[in-house]
């Protein structure tokens, strides 16, 4: 085994002409696996409000508020992005598909209230 600096002259020139292993991203197109946890969805129409999604979440990250009377069940699902750890057990966990995700990366926030969302 070679030590000194013609080992890290040799690695380093090795590096300057070998492709890179990230993207420049915004700039350079942005591939996402399908089934990639990101962005949670909520359809209000499904959702009976039974709370197994806030039961199961291990960050406890989701409320679900009913906006509407006893007879008509108006839904609202808070979400808390800081806290979730995008383990998706909330979408695993609604047996009446209410909950989704989407492949979407795009979640910054430059506060914690931008990281509230209210679906």
């Amino acid at each position: 085994m070679r030590k000194g600096p013609g080992k890290i002259t040799g690695e380093a020139l090795r590096h300057v002409f070998a492709k890179p292993a990230t993207i420049s991203y915004p700039a350079g197109e942005l591939v996402i696996d399908k089934n990639y946890r990101g962005r949670i969805n909520f359809d209000a129409s499904k959702c009976i409000g039974c709370k197994l999604c806030v039961r199961d979440c291990p960050a406890n990250a989701i409320t679900i508020d009913n906006l509407g009377t006893k007879e008509e069940k108006k839904m609202q699902l808070t979400l808390n992005y800081a806290h979730c750890i995008f383990c998706c057990q909330c979408v695993d966990s609604c047996n009446k598909d209410a909950i989704s995700f989407e492949p979407n990366i795009e979640l910054a926030g430059t506060s914690r209230k931008d990281m509230i969302v209210k679906l």
